[in-house]
């Protein structure tokens, strides 16, 4: 019986940590530049590791609404960042794919995150950086994140940050 209480007493502590990791993500966001929020960073990460693909795909990676999906990739898109191309399996559809200006911002925010992750977690070892990495990524696998997924395999609870 004790130990179901201990578990208890975990899960309620790791419920306040985990809502208290939104401190951590806006610090994290507030290294972006004005013009590339998190939800753009978002768009670009996914179109980065997964290709070019249609607005419907992305949509379901984020996992969240097309008609949100549709002002971020606007964003992206005014900026350069990011193209519109005829799909030439379904010339109504239109394929999106990163530019070159989206690839070398990609690499500044890499840059950024990891130099602000350095500097907060200095007094960390690397054992522990190590471990944590593999905590977070098994919670998400744990989750059913749907940036793990395959894509035909759509995520139904909306993510409220797409980042990362």
């Amino acid at each position: 019986m004790e130990e179901s209480v201990a578990t208890r007493s975990h899960y309620e502590e790791l419920a306040r940590q985990l809502s208290a990791i939104g401190a951590v993500k806006r610090e994290m966001g507030r290294m972006l530049p004005q013009d590339c929020p998190p939800a753009s960073a978002g768009v670009l990460t996914l179109l980065e590791r997964h290709g070019e693909m249609r607005m419907s795909q992305l949509a379901e990676l984020l996992a969240i609404d097309m008609s949100v999906t549709s002002r971020h990739v606007a964003h992206v898109c005014e900026r350069g960042w990011v193209e519109r191309k005829p799909d030439p399996a379904d010339k109504r559809s239109r394929l999106l794919r990163l530019t070159p200006s989206g690839t070398e911002l990609l690499a500044e925010l890499s840059e950024r995150y990891t130099q602000t992750l350095a500097r907060y977690l200095d007094d960390w070892t690397d054992a522990d950086v190590g471990h944590l990495v593999e905590l977070l990524a098994r919670l998400r696998t744990s989750f059913g994140d749907c940036r793990s997924r395959a894509t035909h395999d759509p995520c139904t609870t909306p993510a409220r940050t797409p980042a990362g």
